[in-house]
């Protein structure tokens, strides 16, 4: 897990980086605020087209060696984007990126149920993706130090971008040597210990009351309804996410080095309370509260930051955003087992695809939508608006999710 999460931290720095580059790259390449939201949600397109075959190959083929192809192509990519000079060029490089990194999600929540009985795989599902808030707390004090530096005529966001895709083409090579498929090929563990694990994921596969087939599993209505609740929560995630730094600097006169110290505070936040709700969801047996109850708390945070960005007062929205930021990452750990408790094994997998897809276009819209409507009514109060309704909607929906085939007694009973 360590490994993993460490994967998923370098994966973030390198998917979300250009949001503090962009304190620097927009005003230095003359983007408008349109430009910059589209080029950073773009990359969801890309990301969109291979995450269903990401998510079967890692069951049918081998996880370790999709996730290895994923790394050192988005590395490459990812270093690329710091030589961009345009619009256009910004925009396929951002599409490029999500092409590439697509079907990394998918490819080892497949591996993590390799591994994982149902009831530890929230935690080791928290843990994963605990590497989304690691990442931008890291992120921030090394934007801070990049930012300043000046080499070879380059400016310091384009070093931000160049050094930071290095690690993805390093971890890749190591994954191809490091990263055991199933728990039958572990030799770290003893014969016993193997045995045991194995025979309890299999008797997690001889427990599923249905068997459907994959391409099933993409019509099927409870998997298309978690789909839709992802796209609207990362709808604000993302946006979120994606425009914090640029906020926090124009309601603020910090230098570029101070808004990236600052951006890091929700996600350091959210870091530890994100660990607690998958450790207690895994306790509890509980999915669907767990799920709701941080999403409404990011809509609920999100109204307050509307009206603390009118009257200017900027630590009250630094501390808004905060809340909202644990709200999206902590709906994260009791949402992804969901799939698993009433799909098998290569159903779930091609879900995990389909859900993470389709939810990440929300990543797409959710950017582009703040950037235009700031740059229609010059500020971000209605983009904040529109975030908060996708999250309200999309915590709604959890319930329905909770009534459908008697989902709530299997999560319980899981």
């Amino acid at each position: 897990m360590p490994f993993i999460l460490l994967l998923y931290i370098v994966s973030y720095l390198d998917r979300f980086n250009v949001s503090l580059a962009g304190l620097q790259m927009s005003k230095e390449l003359g983007f408008s605020d349109s430009v910059f939201g589209l080029g950073s949600g773009i990359f969801f397109i890309g990301y969109f087209l291979l995450e269903i075959p990401g998510g079967v190959l890692a069951e049918v083929w081998s996880a370790r060696k999709w996730i290895a192809r994923i790394l050192l192509t988005w590395g490459f990519l990812a270093s690329a984007t710091g030589f961009i000079h345009t619009a256009q060029q910004f925009y396929w490089a951002r599409f490029f990126l999500g092409v590439a990194e697509a079907g990394f999600v998918p490819g080892i929540l497949v591996y993590l149920s390799h591994w994982y009985r149902p009831e530890d795989r929230g935690k080791a599902i928290a843990i994963f993706f605990a590497g989304i808030p690691a990442s931008q707390a890291l992120g921030g004090p090394l934007a801070a130090v990049l930012l300043r530096i000046h080499w070879l005529g380059l400016a310091g966001w384009r070093w931000l971008l160049i050094l930071e895709g290095i690690p993805a083409v390093v971890l890749g090579i190591i994954t191809l040597f490091y990263l055991t498929e199933r728990p039958q090929k572990a030799k770290w563990l003893q014969p016993d210990e193997r045995e045991w694990l194995a025979g309890e994921l299999e008797k997690e596969q001889a427990s599923k009351t249905e068997r459907i087939s994959a391409w099933r599993a993409l019509a099927d209505p409870r998997v298309l309804l978690l789909a839709a609740i992802l796209f609207l929560g990362l709808n604000s995630n993302y946006g979120v996410s994606l425009w914090l730094p640029q906020m926090v600097q124009r309601l603020s006169t910090f230098d570029v080095s101070k808004v990236s110290l600052i951006a890091s505070i929700p996600s350091l936040c959210s870091l530890p309370l994100m660990l607690l709700v998958g450790w207690h969801s895994d306790r509890s047996g509980e999915r669907i509260w767990h799920t709701v109850i941080p999403r409404l708390l990011s809509a609920a945070s999100l109204i307050v930051v509307f009206f603390s960005t009118v009257s200017g007062h900027i630590w009250l929205s630094v501390a808004m955003l905060s809340l909202a930021t644990i709200g999206f990452y902590c709906a994260h750990p009791a949402f992804w087992p969901l799939p698993n408790v009433f799909l098998g094994r290569a159903a779930a997998a091609a879900s995990l695809g389909l859900i993470n897809s389709f939810g990440n276009l929300g990543g797409f819209l959710g950017p582009y939508m703040l950037g235009a409507l700031s740059d229609r009514t010059g500020g971000f109060g209605p983009g904040l608006l529109y975030l908060a309704g996708c999250s309200l909607t999309s915590g709604l929906l959890v319930l329905v999710v909770g009534s459908v085939a008697g989902l709530k007694r299997r999560t319980r009973s899981s």
